[in-house]
């Protein structure tokens, strides 16, 4: 396999990291808009690590990533950009014919008129809307494919198949009780991607109703999160799980909440009301400027704050259900302890923990036991190879009765 991975950010330099430890693959090709972004990442692998190169490409470029594609031979593009790259580069790679994943799907936008009841262009509808073009080519397109979406939904998939003979709900949750030194706000993922999960109105799966939506931060509720992190209040929050898991797996309700913690609620609630979370320009002095990145680039890149992080972070899916006739909840989840990350990759728990996933995706399309045609979720294919891969790995999931 050869694979081109688009973006050395956090997460696609601990995908290098962990990938340079796998046999599964010939090259990577590491991309950027910064050269030497790229670079540092290829460099910090060793001499001694040949299979990896360094080349610059516009993420936004569907035709230089195209042909960038076919001047290295490449059998999958690895996305590991922000989710405003995603249609570019999932075109580029049917373009130039190969395969595809990504963590994060295409964008949405809300209703026009009911945006806190009715769905407007939900998250990957675009490429959904594309899966005949690729099952005509051949080609897969793996979407959704880090930690949240992704394992979340392996789990998803893996308690419908192994725990319940019917499930009530299904709901994805996420906490934490990692802090930053030195920092008064410093989130430890990117801003530019958070506020957009986080403002957007949430989506909730029911089946007797479909797809609809709510207010932000609406349902609070308080969740016992393993390994010692403990309670963490989480609320509804947009999100792909939601959209990927009725596809594939027959729930009642599907529900995504994530343990943002009051502090961080009321500071995106600032920058709504200041328009700073918005992505169109503005002029400021002759030069047109995105509130949005204008707020990522005054905070630390994620990346950067492995050394002053403390604590673990938890991604999960709770099950809901009934098994032999008696009624059953589970929670099944990953925790990563930041000094372990650090100390093994060099790399914080939180894109630690979404590299991962898709380095062992790909390992299972490398030898065939994930295969298939069409735009398709971690949830259209058998849990139980990903799962033993990923304590293959070094990182075991764990499963509680609740």
């Amino acid at each position: 396999m050869r694979i081109l991975l688009v973006g050395a950010g956090g997460v696609g330099t601990a995908i290098t990291r962990i990938a340079a430890r796998r046999s599964f693959f010939d090259s990577m090709v590491v991309c950027d808009y910064d050269l030497a972004r790229a670079e540092a990442a290829v460099a910090a692998l060793g001499e001694g690590e040949s299979r990896f190169a360094a080349r610059r490409v516009d993420a936004s470029d569907q035709s230089a990533v195209a042909a960038l594609l076919r001047e290295e031979r490449c059998d999958v593009l690895l996305n590991a950009t922000d989710p405003r790259f995603v249609p570019p580069l999932f075109e580029a790679a049917l373009e130039a014919g190969a395969d595809y994943l990504d963590m994060a799907m295409s964008l949405s936008s809300p209703h026009p008129e009911r945006p806190y009841e009715e769905c407007g262009t939900k998250l990957g509808d675009g490429q959904f809307a594309r899966a005949g073009a690729w099952e005509e080519a051949g080609r897969l397109a793996l979407v959704g494919v880090g930690v949240e979406p992704g394992l979340s939904d392996v789990f998803a998939r893996y308690a419908a198949e192994e725990l319940f003979d019917e499930i009530e709900e299904i709901g994805v949750r996420d906490g934490a009780n990692l802090t930053v030194e030195g920092y008064d706000f410093a989130p430890s993922f990117s801003i530019w991607t958070t506020i957009e999960e986080c403002l957007n109105p949430p989506v909730v799966w029911e089946k007797d109703r479909g797809w609809y939506t709510t207010a932000p931060f609406s349902e609070p509720e308080v969740f016992d999160f393993p390994e010692g992190i403990g309670p963490v209040e989480c609320v509804n929050v947009e999100h792909e799980e939601v959209l990927l898991i009725p596809r594939w797996v027959d729930a009642r309700r599907v529900t995504f909440k994530y343990g943002l913690g009051e502090e961080f609620i009321e500071t995106l609630k600032t920058l709504h009301k200041l328009g700073l979370d918005r992505t169109e320009t503005v002029g400021v002095r002759g030069v047109e400027v995105s509130p949005r990145d204008v707020v990522a680039a005054c905070l630390p890149d994620p990346a950067t704050l492995g050394d002053r992080m403390r604590g673990k972070t938890c991604a999960g899916t709770w099950v809901k259900g009934v098994k032999d006739g008696a009624p059953r909840e589970v929670y099944l989840y990953h925790v990563v302890d930041n000094e372990w990350s650090m100390a093994e990759y060099g790399s914080q728990a939180v894109v630690w923990q979404t590299a991962v996933n898709p380095v062992v995706a790909l390992e299972l399309v490398a030898d065939g036991r994930w295969s298939g045609a069409g735009v398709l979720g971690a949830e259209a294919f058998d849990p139980r190879p990903f799962l033993e891969l990923l304590t293959a790995y070094g990182s075991p999931w764990g499963l509680r009765e609740q």
